[in-house]
């Protein structure tokens, strides 16, 4: 047997299975870089204990490490790594809520959060709902009927990606029409990965825009001051701007989002 066929899971496994160095990983779930001292706070560990965990972390090329000085800063090593924690998500018990602040923060992930570079969440899964509504995104696939099925109807089985034996999403002529007059130009997209993706949203069971399509979408939302990024990490807000301008543009109604 070519030994390229096999891949060492347990090693990948035993690096995320740590529950220290998955709280690294969740914190970093939402893009960007931090230092080891932000991470050892979020980890909850100190200084000199979480240098060991960011080095296995590293040696399962699950993470990088960027220099800028005499600094060094951490990110998850791919876009892979982030679709992987928001999959195993889905099958993950939920962390027992021991305090208000707590509570808060789970209830605002699963309101609007960031998966890596795109939109995730309620919200996420909202604006990708209207995305076919619009008939900017076209599912195509068994089953598909044209809607996004529900991550039991074969999301899950064949996972997220360009498409699976069941789905795929496609943008659609009036689609790249559409999101060129909204500041999105998709001819322009970086050809280093897939452009039409989806996750399967954890919190919703449903699908949200990934790839690099999805990352394009929220940038604009940024840049219009639609989102905004909120107190916890990984967090957004829809504004009041947004809020009008997705009903406006993608007719995402507020009953979807609240």
């Amino acid at each position: 047997m070519d030994a390229r066929t096999e891949t060492d899971v347990a090693h990948v496994a035993a690096a995320i299975g740590d529950p220290s160095r998955a709280k690294v990983l969740l914190a970093l779930a939402g893009g960007g870089a931090l230092p080891a001292s932000a991470l050892a706070a979020e980890a909850g560990v100190s200084n000199s204990t979480i240098s060991g965990h960011l080095a296995r972390l590293l040696d399962a090329r699950l993470l990088t490490v960027e220099l800028d000085g005499r600094h060094r800063y951490y990110r998850l090593a791919t876009t892979d790594v982030a679709r992987a924690l928001e999959q195993l998500a889905l099958i993950a018990r939920p962390l027992p809520v021991r305090s208000l602040n707590a509570d808060t923060r789970a209830k605002a992930l699963l309101r609007a959060r960031l998966c890596y570079d795109h939109l995730a969440g309620r919200l996420g899964v909202a604006v990708m709902s209207a995305l076919q509504e619009r008939e900017i995104l076209a599912a195509e696939g068994r089953g598909s009927g044209g809607r996004s099925p529900d991550a039991g109807a074969g999301a899950g089985a064949g996972g997220p990606g360009t498409g699976s034996p069941d789905v795929a999403y496609v943008l659609t002529a009036h689609g790249r029409q559409e999101l060129a007059a909204f500041g999105v130009e998709t001819d322009r997209l970086p050809r280093r990965r897939a452009s039409v993706r989806y996750c399967v949203d954890w919190a919703e069971q449903r699908h949200h825009l990934a790839g690099a399509l999805g990352a394009a979408l929220t940038t604009r939302l940024f840049d219009l001051e639609w989102l905004r990024h909120g107190k916890y990490r990984r967090v957004v807000h829809l504004t009041d701007a947004g809020r009008e301008g997705l009903a406006t543009t993608f007719g995402v109604r507020g009953d979807q989002v609240d």
